[in-house]
């Protein structure tokens, strides 16, 4: 399966208010972008001024073009997870300890906006939503996924993955 993907848009709900109403500011922006091998993630919320819920969403990033890793191309943008089964895959090699960390903080029904990055046009490009708690990521223990991390063991795995739902 594929790397990470990204993506943002609409308004959250009723008492939420979405891009249209610029209440969302980035909390921490220094402590909350994380490096990963393809993809960062990024926890944004709506300021106070935005109502007595205000929404959270996650900055899901991961590159839209052809990158090889060890011969495999890992590449992984909107269109790809629009053609996955029910618009749906798990947000796989998570490399980076803070990273993974922010992974296994998401919530089910969080929202994370989908951003291309390192392409010839870079920005969010769709909304997911988490449908699947933090569970181990399998391509840590496959001899022959770029992304294999001898060190870590089945009972104890090092990196997480989330399934999201692109609407």
């Amino acid at each position: 399966m594929p790397e990470p993907w990204k993506r943002l848009t609409g308004a959250a709900g009723p008492d939420k208010k979405g891009p249209s109403g610029k209440c969302t500011k980035t909390e921490n922006p220094d402590e909350a972008s994380a490096k990963m091998e393809n993809s960062s993630l990024q926890k944004s919320s709506a300021s106070k001024s935005c109502g007595k819920n205000p929404s959270s969403h996650w900055l899901m990033k991961s590159e839209p073009e052809s990158q090889l890793e060890k011969g495999v191309d890992v590449k992984f943008g909107t269109e790809d997870l629009k053609a996955q089964p029910n618009q749906t895959a798990c947000w796989d090699t998570v490399h980076s300890y803070q990273a993974r960390n922010f992974l296994r903080a998401m919530k089910l029904e969080e929202e994370a906006f989908f951003y291309h990055s390192n392409c010839k046009e870079p920005g969010i490009t769709g909304l997911m939503k988490i449908v699947k708690e933090a569970y181990p990521d399998h391509t840590q223990f496959e001899k022959n996924n770029p992304h294999y991390d001898p060190s870590s063991k089945k009972d104890n795995p090092k990196w997480s993955m989330k399934s999201l739902i692109l609407f």
